[in-house]
């Protein structure tokens, strides 16, 4: 009930009578009055005026799952919402949903996470109220080998949001960060559960730093912030609204093709690798090339100094700009 109360104030804009609300809802007064006391508890400024109704005046930056409900205009992205103010890993517990049956679609979003997980197993700095933990559960139709590309349709996703809230020039590091000059504002964890030709469910995870205003020693060197590059406190919510919606509109193009060649042109316009030298680091050898952008498999084309040209496959080598950004 809270949640479509705010729902309906968020996006009338004015003042909207308790009569309406209970007429709408087929709820009492005291129902209505109880819920609008609960927003103001959490932050929420309500504007009560005798004879005009209830106005939202202001809104507080929580991503509670009634504020997320209440921003959401997707089809199926976010419809089913899991909020934890605090937990191990949105990942791990999206995992945990989709053994137990919850649906395509499906957001875990967190407040504070402890264990957040990059690439490779490196730990995402997580403190409480600063950030955006969130996890999208994800059960495709088509064969696993797709499945890697869905990291770079959620990195193109996640930068259409930002550039929809945040006023700020961002770039992508192929295959899954965001950069705000050569520093790190968004990771992407992809993991996927699999038959030998069947998806069970794939978990993609975003890590983003948003309202945090100091970051460890160990990274400030090569990670920063929205705030910090802004000036500005963002609306985590709004970010999260949008990068939903943006997703949704993606996954669908994805699904047209089962492949990146609608996304790409999108993509290689904003991928900080391209046309730049790198270092390509495998497991064997290490050697520098010429990227040249994505193809339609999300592979990152380089050309090598022999004049080849090479697909480098995300998750079997690390790509190191020489802009001074370290992966």
């Amino acid at each position: 009930m809270k949640a479509k109360i705010l729902k309906v104030l968020r996006e009338r804009g004015d003042y909207v009578s308790g009569q309406q609300l209970c007429e709408q809802f087929q709820v009492s007064r005291t129902a209505v009055w109880k819920a609008i006391n609960q927003l103001k508890e959490e932050g929420y400024e309500v504007e009560a005026i005798r004879n005009k109704g209830y106005r939202i005046t202001s809104s507080p930056d929580i991503i509670t799952k009634e504020e997320l409900v209440s921003q959401l205009h997707t089809n199926w992205a976010g419809q089913e919402v899991y909020y934890y103010e605090e937990i191990d890993s949105t990942n791990t517990r999206a995992r945990q949903l989709a053994d137990q049956g919850a649906p395509h679609g499906t957001l875990v979003v967190a407040d504070c996470q402890h264990t957040g997980r990059g690439r490779r197993g490196r730990v995402w700095e997580s403190p409480k109220g600063k950030n955006i933990y969130m996890t999208l559960l994800l059960r495709p139709k088509f064969s696993p080998d797709k499945a890697s590309m869905l990291t770079l349709v959620m990195a193109l996703s996640v930068y259409q949001g930002l550039k929809e809230t945040v006023d700020l020039d961002l770039k992508i590091k192929w295959p899954n960060d965001l950069v705000c000059g050569n520093k790190k504002v968004v990771g992407i964890l992809t993991e996927m559960s699999t038959e030998i030709d069947y998806i069970n469910h794939v978990v993609i995870g975003t890590g983003i730093n948003v309202n945090l205003e100091e970051l460890p020693d160990e990274i400030k060197d090569m990670a920063t912030s929205l705030i910090l590059e802004t000036g500005c406190r963002q609306k985590r919510s709004a970010i999260i609204s949008a990068i939903l919606k943006h997703f949704e509109e993606n996954y669908e193009t994805y699904l047209e093709t089962f492949d990146l060649s609608k996304l790409q042109e999108e993509y290689n316009r904003i991928l900080i690798n391209r046309d730049q030298e790198v270092q390509i680091l495998g497991e064997k050898q290490t050697y520098t090339a010429y990227a040249l952008g994505i193809n339609e498999k999300g592979e990152l084309l380089v050309r090598k100094e022999d004049g080849s040209i090479e697909a480098v496959y995300a998750g079997e080598v690390s790509v190191r700009g020489l802009y001074g950004y370290v992966s």
